[in-house]
């Protein structure tokens, strides 16, 4: 079944099920069960066998251990354990009332939020996590729900490390790049001097980040997002009461300390963001063969490895903190218990989500979807919108970027290389922004998971409040596509969808303050 129309169906089982229980781990494993039935024909002791595979080889591979994986788990329990510090010393507590006196209304708290996530545009992942921790005790004194801060999270994570020729994505893409122009003999463009002319045709992640700010400034609530904002205002809870405890949530565990200090959270926050900085410059240029370039330190960092380090420095500076404060003050053993705890719930789902991502590949649904794209006969003009919806089902499907980099660009670029030339940056910038919005869709995305976690907020929450707001830029970006790829005027489409997000958000705005004022 494998490359076949049967490799989507465990795909969109899992997708649809989860939409209609909202039970993430259920729907994983029915999707791994039905994946490896059809690997091996619906053979048990096989399928057992494959599922038990999949599973070993996340902690063990090649005849040793996955070190990236276990470095990243191993992050997510110091990022629990760091949370459960700064919320036992007070340092959240107090850092959300010193910000609520410089940054006075929501609006301005969810505006530093997206501003955050440009400034922090080195890594998805440690994007996702890093702007969370930081931003949710202001968001939090706020009374901004959960959902509202993991979308501004999540839209400004992967939209602007895809689009930035600085971060382990531009390094990746411009790796890719540069094969594929040899493979296919163009030599007149650079990798990187391609890069930076794709940044304005990658119009969903422009449109995504333009689309968080209008969010924010024009209070535009719409769908479920609205349900979570309005019961934050009227009664201050910040999650659906009726869900299960999240992932970095600790207010119920911890009272704070009465004397604690701002720099209790600033400082073990700032040592994670230099410590990871500082070990992706190192690991990178470790890594670098030949000249050390910036480009080459992104290219070769250990994302895993930084991220851990950077755990490691800023628990270590969190229990001192802690060894420093004075009585009464939270156990130790507690806050490393509890704080392991909460991150159990990103744990197991990431753990189901790479598990299905491995059983999808050996299904071969992403070469299945590729090859659908490949047998089409279309028009030159038609082929960045087609890429873009492509691309977006097969991250959807497969919950992976950088995978569907890999088996995109290079039919993109052969494609466009025979059919029109002109249609080659078009085409590549189609398969980077549908490729990051179907990650925005996806419950098995790596960072759709990671936001949510940073957040601290419900996973399928910040999927379905999500979703409208991917909607919107989505269509704008195809209205994109589709004058590029008939005009060939990269300004002008540019132009378009940048007032396309705008006169969409103004027309929404209007329509809900209208309804809300006639109730």
């Amino acid at each position: 079944m494998e490359g076949t129309f049967y490799s989507l169906i465990p795909a969109i089982l899992m997708l649809v099920l989860v939409l209609l229980t909202r039970k993430v781990l259920l729907s994983l494993g029915a999707g791994i069960i039905i994946g490896a039935l059809f690997i091996h024909d619906f053979n048990i002791i096989g399928s057992i066998q494959e599922i038990w595979t999949v599973f070993y080889e996340i902690f063990i591979s090649d005849g040793g251990l996955n070190t990236g994986n276990l470095l990243l788990l191993g992050f997510l329990i110091l990022l629990g354990i760091m949370t459960a510090f700064l919320q036992a010393s007070g340092g959240s507590r107090t850092f959300g009332e010193w910000m609520k006196q410089r940054v006075k209304t929501r609006k301005g708290a969810q505006l530093m939020t997206g501003v955050l996530g440009i400034l922090i545009f080195i890594d998805d992942y440690f994007n996702s996590l890093a702007v969370g921790q930081i931003a949710r005790p202001l968001t939090d004194r706020h009374q901004i729900s959960r959902a509202k801060l993991a979308y501004i999270v999540d839209s400004t994570s992967a939209p602007i490390t895809v689009i930035s020729p600085i971060s382990s994505w531009g390094a990746y893409i411009i790796g890719i790049l540069g094969g594929m122009f040899a493979a296919n003999g163009i030599n007149d463009l650079q990798p990187l001097e391609a890069f930076i002319q794709m940044i304005p045709l990658n119009f969903y992640a422009i449109s995504a980040v333009v689309l968080v700010f209008l969010v924010a400034y024009l209070k535009i609530d719409i769908g479920p997002m609205r349900k979570h904002e309005d019961r934050a205002i009227e009664t201050g809870e910040l999650l659906d009461p009726n869900q299960n405890k999240v992932p970095g949530d600790l207010s119920d565990e911890f009272e704070g300390h009465p004397k604690g200090k701002v720099y209790h959270l600033l400082i073990p926050i700032l040592v994670l963001v230099i410590g990871t900085v500082i070990s992706m410059v190192v690991t990178g240029a470790n890594g670098s063969e030949y000249d050390v370039t910036l480009l080459s330190i992104f290219a070769n960092t250990n994302v895993n490895l930084s991220l851990f380090i950077g755990g490691v420095a800023a628990v270590a500076m969190s229990f001192i903190f802690h060894i420093g404060q004075s009585a009464p003050k939270s156990n130790l053993f507690k806050i490393l218990l509890e704080g392991s705890k909460t991150m159990l719930p990103a744990i197991y789902i990431l753990i189901l989500a790479w598990m299905i991502g491995s059983i999808i590949g050996t299904l071969e649904t992403g070469e299945y979807l590729a090859q659908l794209f490949n047998e089409m006969h279309v028009g030159s003009a038609m082929l960045p919108i087609l890429f873009f919806i492509i691309a977006g089902f097969m991250a959807l499907a497969t919950g992976t970027s950088w995978g569907t980099f890999g088996i995109m660009l290079p039919i993109a670029a052969e494609v466009a290389a025979v059919t029109d030339i002109d249609m080659l940056l078009p085409s590549l910038a189609a398969v980077l922004a549908g490729s990051v919005f179907g990650d925005h869709c996806t419950p098995i995305s790596d960072t759709t998971i990671l936001s949510s976690t940073g957040a601290g907020a419900n996973l399928m929450d910040h999927v379905i409040t999500q979703l409208p707001y991917a909607t919107i830029a989505a269509t704008v970006a195809m209205l994109g596509y589709l004058l590029v790829g008939f005009t060939n005027q990269v300004l002008l489409s540019f132009a378009l969808s940048i007032i396309l997000v705008i006169i969409i958000s103004l027309i929404i705005n209007y329509f809900t303050n209208h309804s809300k004022s006639k109730i």
